[in-house]
């Protein structure tokens, strides 16, 4: 199984849709919803995640989690059973964002220090939503230190998550490389229910190599969908033998002229004129890394933000 990450700021329900087109995604979690000390309308929900309108799906058909984050189990469970009566594919719980500003308040990778209130967390959102509604949680290895991430997985499962994600670094660690995929095998090594590693996984010789020190066969994609829309799809067939390493038929640069244009045109309905040139270049920049031609696209448009004019250089009329 494939699943597609929550990026805070970057892959948002508009990119969701567009990777997602391009196959081998088999779930998503969606951008946190924050709760503090309220119990949120559903229209925040909504527009989180607007496939709440559509059965729990992406376009594509691909099932999408909702993600909560907050550090009160009972202003948690509320919203988890607010959330559950509008219909996601599941509620999955941040016990990982390392941004200083939620750690602060407690929120996130915070959590992995105090193991009691992660199980309360979890057991209270449990209780707050159907049987039948599929409960997660995504972690990373701690704060500072690995020393309490079997202690906080074992807190996720024995407290009623069906299933867990851990991002192979610390909160000090960030994003920095590498990912410590041989620790996420010892914490799915602790527990039973399923673990999926996430972490650095760029491509198919990345995956295998994160299987094979995790042990997990699971897997969980960020940026490194979002910089080769095809990865997923590259993994899928390299586990049926047809298909090595790299970008592969239908995945050149021409053929990702489509979800180009599907994006910049999402983009169009969605955000007002002056967002869009910015959210097709923070795409073009991670596109970078695998595609020239989105490298030097990136590079022309840098300082461009009129629509027209970035319209006219990444779609040229032949």
């Amino acid at each position: 199984m494939l699943l597609l990450a929550p990026m805070e700021g970057l892959l948002d329900f508009s990119l969701r849709d567009i990777l997602t087109r391009a196959g081998g995604i088999d779930r998503c979690v969606s951008e946190f919803v924050r709760v503090t000390n309220t119990l949120l309308p559903e229209r925040v929900f909504y527009r989180i995640a607007p496939e709440l309108l559509h059965g729990g799906c992406t376009p594509a058909g691909v099932p999408v989690r909702v993600q909560l984050l907050g550090c009160d189990p009972v202003c948690l469970a509320e919203n988890a059973g607010r959330l559950a009566s509008l219909g996601p594919a599941g509620i999955d719980l941040n016990f990982g964002c390392p941004a200083k500003v939620v750690n602060r308040h407690g929120g996130g990778a915070a959590l992995l220090e105090t193991p009691e209130r992660i199980a309360q967390i979890v057991e209270a959102v449990r209780r707050a939503v159907p049987a039948d509604m599929p409960v997660s949680a995504k972690m990373r290895l701690g704060m500072r230190d690995t020393d309490l991430a079997v202690t906080c997985a074992q807190a996720i499962e024995a407290s009623g998550a069906c299933e867990l994600v851990v991002h192979g670094r610390t909160q000090v660690q960030g994003y920095k490389p590498p990912a410590y995929w041989d620790e996420i095998g010892r914490v799915r090594a602790s527990v039973s229910i399923p673990v999926i590693a996430n972490g650095e996984i760029w491509s198919v010789a990345d995956a295998q190599r994160c299987r094979m020190e995790s042990g997990c066969m699971d897997l969980m994609l960020g940026r490194g969908m979002v910089a080769d829309p095809g990865l997923a799809w590259a993994i899928q067939q390299a586990d049926h033998g047809t298909m090595p390493d790299g970008p592969g038929p239908g995945l050149s640069w021409s053929a990702l002229q489509p979800l180009l244009l599907a994006f910049w045109t999402l983009t169009e309905r969605l955000f007002e004129p002056r967002h869009r040139a910015g959210r097709i270049k923070q795409w073009l920049h991670m596109l970078a890394r695998r595609h020239p031609e989105a490298l030097a696209l990136h590079a022309e448009l840098r300082t461009e933000n009129d629509p027209l004019i970035v319209e006219a250089r990444l779609f040229p009329i032949p």
